[in-house]
């Protein structure tokens, strides 16, 4: 697919960190992007300085999405492009000890479903529903409709402690993609997911700099974090490149994650 001002995108989770880094890469193409996030501030920020367009979603939500579909839409066309990014996290083991009293506690289920509704089913919500609106296009020479990016994690593949609703969350994000992929074949429609390792996003921002310092040691090579702006070059590649498709890519600087 080339990448220019013909084409309309879609990006979940725009309004910062991966998803701001794709968007604007996005739009340094000249594509036009439709940032969908819950942070209407920096959403609509993002948005005016790349010449896009701001939705406020809630992935978890079908009335949610198709509202802000339809505002993306009568803004820029159907997309053609969409990139998967919104997602939350959760710490929590699946059962925990009490420090005070020696109790055993069990994992509340509503906060597994909550991660899982929101970066599993929030992905696939988006994903049937843009799709659906891309298999309307009229085809390329090549059949090609549109290209699609999720969103894993290394998590899916070596979780850490605490990390067991996020994995089931990202794995499953993995275990989606080459279904989809056949799914949509017919359609002319490709997705693909990267699982990105330890990024230097807002969250990791925070955290502070020992802590930063001691996972960038962790990284066999480069010893660093991550950057937005790499997991942006490695989406648009997966758009852009015909035959890429159905493939789940870490993207981690040759990190296995331990146990804690």
């Amino acid at each position: 697919m080339e990448l220019n001002g013909s084409v309309a995108a879609v990006v979940t989770g725009g309004a910062s960190g991966l998803g701001e880094a794709t968007a604007r890469a996005l739009a340094a193409r000249g594509v036009k992007v439709a940032i969908f996030d819950l942070q209407a501030d920096k959403g609509e920020a993002v948005a005016a300085d790349i010449g896009g367009v701001f939705c406020k979603v809630d992935v978890t939500s079908d009335a949610s999405v198709d509202e802000a579909l339809v505002k993306a839409r009568a803004t820029h066309g159907q997309e053609r492009v969409l990139i998967c990014c919104a997602g939350i996290g959760s710490a929590r083991k699946t059962v925990s000890r009490s420090r005070e009293d020696g109790s055993i506690k069990e994992y509340p289920m509503a906060d597994f479903a909550k991660v899982i509704e929101v970066n599993l089913l929030g992905t696939f919500r988006c994903i049937t529903k843009s799709a659906a609106g891309m298999a309307t296009l009229e085809p390329d020479a090549d059949g090609a409709r549109g290209a699609i990016v999720m969103t894993a994690s290394v998590a899916a593949e070596d979780g850490q402690m605490g990390q067991v609703a996020y994995s089931a969350s990202k794995g499953g994000i993995v275990s989606l993609t080459l279904p989809i992929a056949r799914d949509l074949m017919s359609e002319g429609i490709r997705i693909n997911t990267i699982l990105p390792g330890i990024f230097s996003t807002p969250l990791m921002l925070a955290a502070p700099a020992q802590v930063k310092d001691a996972l960038a040691a962790s990284v066999p090579f480069p010893k660093r974090l991550g950057m937005p702006a790499e997991y942006a070059n490695l989406a648009l590649t997966m758009v852009e490149n015909d035959y890429f498709n159905g493939e789940d890519v870490r993207l981690d600087g040759g990190i296995r994650m331990a146990p804690r």
